[in-house]
């Protein structure tokens, strides 16, 4: 079958400059009123909904076509504010996309105003519990003055006192790691327009050895984006010693914070 399907990657309010767009063979944009849609037009073999159903079952081949969908919008967010589509959204016409870009106008047009000037950051902070473990009688004055206590009592004390220590280390990394969270996460939200907590991900999809602690992604102002990453470059320097990284990245399309209602 030919390629007649509208694969669509984000609805921008200006004329786009594809042709400053790398890899953009077969891209192309679409006018309603006063928005423009990028698409491309693919097969019925690939892009069908059957056919899209079994692609999604290959992680290799929504590996390739994930990142091509995303970078993509990326390249359009140099020069316009875009509302990005979830990767595979195939509309069957240009027709059937107008009727969409008709019904939820109001809408649209009210996104792009609240996207406009702002770009989504993700924040990611991690914590070796072993690293924090070993340093937390630097940061706890009740581990500090137990482990004093400790090296002053007899050995009976003494071993009362070390078994008491394992159960008061295990609550002050718990409460170092809520406390470093909280007080990262409340710097960077001072500069946010609004964020967003996400699920914390397990070691098997992060592929580390340390324990994801925040899942977080900030709406920022462009103008602040500068002291944002700014806060996160000095908070990594002050606590990687004890045991935290974090991970930012930047800027994404904005899917974390749109909300498109029909008319």
């Amino acid at each position: 079958m030919g390629a007649d399907l509208l694969y669509i990657y984000c609805i921008c309010d200006r004329e786009p400059q594809l042709q400053e767009v790398p890899g953009k063979e077969n891209l192309e944009y679409l006018k309603f009123d006063d928005l423009y849609a990028i698409v491309k037009y693919v097969s019925h073999d690939e892009f069908s909904e059957e056919n899209l159903k079994k692609n999604f079952a290959d992680l290799a081949w929504i590996e390739i076509h994930a990142r091509d969908h995303i970078r993509i919008i990326v390249e359009v967010m140099k020069s316009s504010t875009v509302i990005p589509f979830k990767f595979g959204t195939i509309f069957i016409s240009e027709e059937r996309l107008g009727n969409f870009v008709s019904d939820y106008f109001v809408s649209l047009n009210d996104n792009l105003q609240h996207l406009k000037g702002k770009e989504e950051w993700s924040v990611k902070i991690y914590c070796d519990r072993t690293k924090l473990n070993s340093q937390i009688g630097e940061i706890s004055p009740e581990v500090r003055n137990l482990e004093e206590e400790i090296l002053r009592s007899m050995p009976g004390k003494a071993f009362i006192l070390k078994r008491k220590k394992v159960d008061l280390v295990e609550k002050e990394v718990q409460a170092a790691i809520g406390h470093y969270g909280q007080s990262c996460y409340d710097q960077l939200a001072v500069l946010s327009a609004t964020t967003r907590i996400n699920n914390l991900l397990p070691r098997e999809v992060t592929e580390r050895t340390d324990d994801m602690i925040l899942n977080a992604s900030f709406f920022v102002p462009v103008e602040k984006v500068g002291e944002f990453l700014t806060i996160i470059d000095h908070s990594q320097e002050k606590y990687k010693e004890v045991g935290f990284d974090i991970e930012a990245a930047g800027p994404w399309p904005p899917f974390s914070f749109i909300s498109i209602k029909e008319k």
